[in-house]
């Protein structure tokens, strides 16, 4: 049996692709209410196509009790070499690993002509990974990411380039049409072609570009710290969700508002009196979360544990969603309702925030406002333009 984790734009047609190959396919997502342990419960193969490491984290640590020895864990979200092999540090050594992240985007992956970049012994899932399309067998565990990263290295930072020169033509009266005609002689012809009108469907968004740039970056790579740069700047501007093709119409357009309002999807939805974080220039200011649901209910009744796993849970897909790490949250401030839990509360907190803590302030208040919440915490992040 194959459980497939994550049912997103590229997910779902991966794992109809399986079906119709004839394989008996279990999909999981956070939406379906099944515990994921439940879900990968007697599975030979697990696949994971995620948002982010953050997410392939929380999803495979909570799957732990139902990985069977001899089950193959197959990674296939781009999470960057260090990322598996922190996956590799999580699993039992009786469950296997392979990377193998994709190439191509929906329409290809509805079709299996995706190629695959794997890494890793693939004897378990050799014959999975071709129904998705062609296989390239990189080498050792991490060689499959490695290689999508310095992939996307080049090609996301081509299409940044781009929609600055549209920028420039339109600056210095260059016909764009016959601008994008010299353009299509070029090596850059195909993608320029595709930046004359952006897309209206999301093949790979403007948030996910970000993202992979963000996983490769290192100190010598300045032009992709550039796009980056340009990327993120667009995703705060509230266009993560558009096509990377969008950013040709952002470099346009101009730079992006001083105050940008931030709710990632992958949160639950505020009561629209508030925004989740407010990203000015290259700080992030997020407000105070508490241990509630997608449905506004309670999380943890009554357990300090399992609501501060919950919020810190929810501030790492905020910061994940702006390209930040723990390691970049300046101040922290935390309200509980009882400080005799305080020692809960930290070694919590103490999972997350390692390393030098930050600034910090913790304070006892007589209540907050759901009944049964214990905490609320908000926090300062400083955000490089360069992402790192």
């Amino acid at each position: 049996m194959i459980v497939f984790l994550g049912q997103g734009r590229m997910g779902a047609p991966m794992a109809r692709r399986l079906v119709e190959a004839g394989h008996k396919v279990t999909t999981w997502t956070r939406a379906s209410g099944v515990p994921v342990a439940a879900a990968v419960d007697g599975a030979e193969l697990v696949i994971t196509m995620l948002s982010d490491p953050a997410a392939v984290r929380e999803v495979l640590t909570a799957a732990l009790p139902g990985l069977r020895a001899g089950t193959t864990v197959v990674e296939m979200s781009t999470i960057g070499p260090e990322a598996v092999r922190e996956l590799r540090a999580l699993l039992p050594q009786q469950v296997a690993l392979v990377d193998a992240p994709v190439l191509g985007s929906v329409g290809p992956a509805a079709d299996g002509t995706l190629t695959v970049l794997a890494g890793g012994d693939l004897s378990g899932c050799r014959e999975v990974l071709a129904v998705f399309g062609s296989v390239r067998e990189l080498g050792p565990l991490g060689a499959g990411a490695a290689m999508k990263i310095a992939v996307m290295s080049a090609l996301v930072p081509a299409q940044v380039l781009l929609a600055e020169t549209f920028a420039y033509g339109r600056a210095h009266g260059v016909d764009h049409g016959a601008l994008i005609e010299v353009l299509s002689g070029t090596p850059l012809g195909v993608p320029a072609e595709r930046l004359r009108v952006p897309s209206a469907e999301t093949r790979y968004s403007l948030a996910h570009a970000a993202k992979d740039l963000e996983l490769g970056a290192w100190e010598g790579a300045t032009l992709a710290t550039a796009a980056r740069a340009r990327l993120q700047e667009a995703r705060a501007a509230g266009l993560g969700g558009r096509d990377l093709t969008a950013i040709a119409e952002h470099t346009l357009e101009g730079a992006a508002p001083r105050v940008v309002p931030l709710n990632p999807s992958a949160v639950p939805a505020t009561n629209g009196m508030y925004s989740h974080a407010v990203r000015v220039g290259d700080m992030l200011y997020v407000s105070g979360q508490a241990a509630f649901d997608e449905e506004g209910n309670l999380v943890g009744e009554g357990s300090m544990t399992a609501q501060a796993e919950h919020v810190f849970q929810v501030v790492s897909r905020i910061l994940a969603d702006q390209g930040a790490r723990f390691a970049d949250v300046a101040f922290i401030r935390t309200y509980l309702t009882d400080m005799e839990l305080r020692r809960e509360y930290g070694a919590v907190r103490r999972k997350y925030i390692t390393g030098t803590p930050p600034a910090s302030t913790t304070v006892e208040v007589s209540k907050l406002f759901m009944p049964g919440l214990l905490l609320e915490v908000d926090l300062i992040v400083a955000l490089s333009p360069a992402g790192r």
